[in-house]
């Protein structure tokens, strides 16, 4: 196998982008008296469509035949596709399957499925006919004894039908919603309760009742009920009407127009109980008639390999991710030159989500794009979050480096309230913010600010403040920003991409300590590739490379590195520990999207932190190198 061509910076500097159609970037700002800014888009937001269905029903009309979804079967290894047209004619039937079964607009569907050609349908379906979608994250249901984010789930969206995949795996959870009076909906698999089968909503004749019933969903009509990952209490159930996701779509549609007249093919793992691979990309996938290959992988040790053999075979014209799988991607198409170049040639447009892109994970990507296409590859990104279904701001121009959340989109305004040191709180208030929590008006209420701006809990800071169209950097949430013992203020998020570039391409994920402690630290996991790399060793544990003096002297070295270039008290690094352990799912230590929760993390391993703050020295802590 050839070695990947070294290029160096100058050379992939000199490498042109890959055209984008977008405008230039521009933005409207108004100053307030007490240091606030509304930041708004000059450009116009176009036309919105009446609902989310209507994308279905456009291209199952003018092109029934292309394919919308695709699937890997597990047995045979083949994919199986689902077209626009029989992607509509399912959800028909299973709308009026629904109105069989008594189900009316407003009354809600609870969804335990991960993403599915099944999972698809049933929602479309109930949308159709203004029934709820309330697609719940797996582990809710599979995860834990008593299911208690379940239960509370359920009391609060109260469904009055369930469908999920497979009625063994899903058994308990189905038991419980069985006790609370839902119709029971199963794909696959044996269920002792009584229930439908999936196949038997399918073949269903729709009658002119569904057409009824769809002529009165509007843009108010609610389509989901979207849950937050519940990481600091329980789950809130963010209402998504039709107006919010057409929104979000006819924001995109006015400022990335793409550069091919072929409809996009994309592979995503992205779980659409949240809004990202829900509302985001399911969505775009609708309105621009592309097809969508649900990926089995996830960005995760013994899992990515699943996601390279996809993308060996699905080649996508634009791809999105979480930074992490970035990471592991690169590991790939380094080792692969072959596939690094067939992964470039048919690609348009990178896009990352739910965390920062570390700056050197930028530019090694960039690498390897001008390595096997010639060309640098525009990065696309943006800002928002369930509540927002998801934009508010987008970076939609070609910009050089990694963490701009770019401008707000058309149509919705952006308040950035002063926080410190440069950074604002941004807010939002627009057509495509939530009117609220379900069934919760107390949480509704403690969200907005007295203007009715919707606060994100996040901040930002400009590229240039002297220039504001030069966009936006993300700058951390504002929750996990904490206080050191002689209460200087530490920026989480900004510090945490700035460790990761130091030590890159080492590490996996890391979480900065240092609340209520004299100096700061880290918890990092090691990237294991990376570390086998190093250590010559490619089938070494993580334990291993965590003990490797190979791995440790060149994460002191990093860490050092870190220090010089970030020498205050709130930036420079003292001490670190190299887990061994991933981070947890069932502790909500890390989400469906592959983000880590810091407070989740610092809570459960209060063991680890009283090890990096110990005196004397305890074993396995790691120093930066002597300067």
């Amino acid at each position: 196998m050839n070695s990947i061509v070294t290029l160096t910076p100058e050379e992939v500097t000199r490498a042109p982008y890959r055209p984008l159609n977008a405008p230039e970037p521009a933005v409207d700002v108004q100053h307030r008296a007490d240091g606030s800014m509304v930041l708004t888009c000059p450009y116009a937001l176009g036309p919105v469509a009446n609902d989310a269905v209507a994308w279905l029903r456009q291209w199952a009309d003018t092109d029934p035949h292309r394919v919308m979804l695709a699937e890997r079967d597990m047995a045979s290894g083949d994919w199986r596709r689902v077209s626009y047209g029989k992607a509509r004619s399912q959800a028909d039937a299973i709308g009026q399957a629904l109105l069989d079964m008594g189900l009316r607009c407003g009354d809600s569907l609870a969804i335990l499925s991960a993403n599915s050609l099944e999972h698809a349908v049933m929602a479309l379906g109930a949308m159709t006919v203004g029934v709820i979608a309330v697609p719940i994250a797996p582990a809710y249901s599979l995860i834990g004894k008593t299911l208690a984010k379940l239960a509370h789930v359920a009391d609060v969206a109260m469904p009055k039908a369930v469908f999920a995949q497979n009625g063994e795996r899903f058994a308990p959870a189905l038991k419980l919603m069985h006790e609370r009076n839902a119709q029971l909906i199963v794909a696959e698999g044996e269920l002792a309760l009584a229930h439908h089968r999936f196949e038997t909503l399918t073949a269903t004749v729709a009658t002119s009742e569904v057409d009824a019933a769809y002529a009165q969903v509007g843009p108010d009509t609610i389509a989901k009920i979207l849950f937050t990952s519940g990481s600091t209490g329980q789950p809130k159930g963010v209402v998504n009407t039709h107006r919010m996701m057409c929104v979000n779509q006819a924001m995109t549609a006015a400022l990335r127009t793409g550069v091919s007249d072929q409809p996009p093919v994309t592979l995503s793992w992205l779980p659409w109980n949240h809004t990202m691979g829900g509302n985001a990309l399911f969505n775009r996938n609708m309105r621009l008639g592309g097809t969508l290959y649900l990926d089995d992988g996830r960005p995760l040790p013994g899992e990515f390999q699943r996601t390279i053999r996809n993308l060996r075979e699905v080649l996508p014209s634009t791809f999105s991710n979480v930074p992490a799988a970035f990471a592991m991607l690169a590991d790939e198409l380094e080792a692969d030159p072959a596939f690094n170049r067939a992964f470039f040639g048919n690609l348009e447009a990178l896009s990352y989500a739910a965390a920062a892109l570390p700056d050197e994970l930028w530019h090694r990507i960039q690498r390897l794009a001008v390595q096997g296409s010639g060309m640098r590859v525009p990065f696309t990104s943006g800002y928002g979050s369930t509540e927002t279904a998801p934009m508010i701001t987008t970076l939609y121009w070609i910009a050089e480096g990694a963490s701009l959340i770019g401008l707000p989109a058309p149509g919705v305004e952006v308040k950035l309230a002063p926080v410190a040191d440069g950074r604002y709180e941004l807010r939002a208030r627009g057509p495509n913010v939530t009117p609220g929590y379900y069934g919760q008006p107390e949480l509704t209420a403690q969200a907005f600010d007295e203007e009715g701006f919707f606060c994100m809990g996040d901040a930002a800071r400009f590229v240039n403040a002297s220039d504001p169209s030069q966009g936006l950097f993300f700058a951390g949430r504002v929750k996990e920003d904490f206080k050191l013992l002689t209460g200087t203020w530490v920026a989480t998020g900004p510090l945490r991409a700035a460790v990761l570039d130091a030590l890159a391409p080492l590490v996996q994920d890391l979480v900065i300590t240092g609340h209520d402690k004299p100096w700061l630290g880290a918890l990092i996991w090691p990237s294991l590739q990376a570390c086998r790399r190093l250590m010559g060793e490619p089938q070494a544990s993580l334990a291993q490379a965590a003990a490797s003096p190979a791995v440790r002297a060149a994460m002191a070295a990093g860490l050092a590195r870190h220090n010089r270039a970030y020498s205050g008290s709130s930036t420079r690094m003292l001490r670190a520990l190299l887990l061994t352990e991933p981070p947890s799912t069932e502790d909500g230590e890390i989400n469906e999207k592959a983000y880590v929760n810091q407070s989740a993390v610092l809570s459960r391993r209060q063991d680890l932190v009283a090890q990096l703050y110990a005196e004397p020295l305890a074993d396995g802590v790691l120093l930066p190198s002597p300067d």
